[in-house]
């Protein structure tokens, strides 16, 4: 299946929008997802992608070593290794596909010190 490496403006901005939810490999979710190099659980993080006049809501899978502490819905994210795999299947004689992200993480995006306003000098 193809990776796809997502590229993204430098104005681009991601938010969080739900807390990670862990993600299973069954229907009944009795089998917790695992990354297949490091063997860590993944989880489901939705965030909106801002970027110039649109706003899009993303499911993005991340390892747990991946996610920082103290994650929380409206946190300033920025995913790293950002992949999109297209994918397809049949389902009950329907045709469904979509589009999986995972990213290698997240991180908290601190937003920078607001300038100072410049003092004029004594003449």
């Amino acid at each position: 299946m193809a990776r796809i490496r997502v590229g993204l403006l430098e104005t681009t901005t991601f938010m969080v929008g739900t807390l990670p939810v862990p993600k299973y490999t069954d229907q009944e979710k009795t089998t917790l997802a695992t990354d297949r190099e490091t063997g860590q659980p993944l989880y489901t993080v939705t965030v909106f992608l801002m970027e110039e006049e649109r706003a899009e809501a993303l499911k993005i899978t991340v390892p747990k070593d991946g996610l920082p502490n103290g994650l929380m819905p409206g946190m300033p994210v920025r995913p790293v290794e950002l992949f999109a795999t297209p994918w397809a299947r049949i389902f009950n004689g329907s045709l469904m596909d979509g589009i999986a992200y995972r990213a290698m993480s997240l991180e908290l995006v601190t937003p920078a010190p607001a300038a100072e306003p410049v003092k004029k000098a004594a003449a």
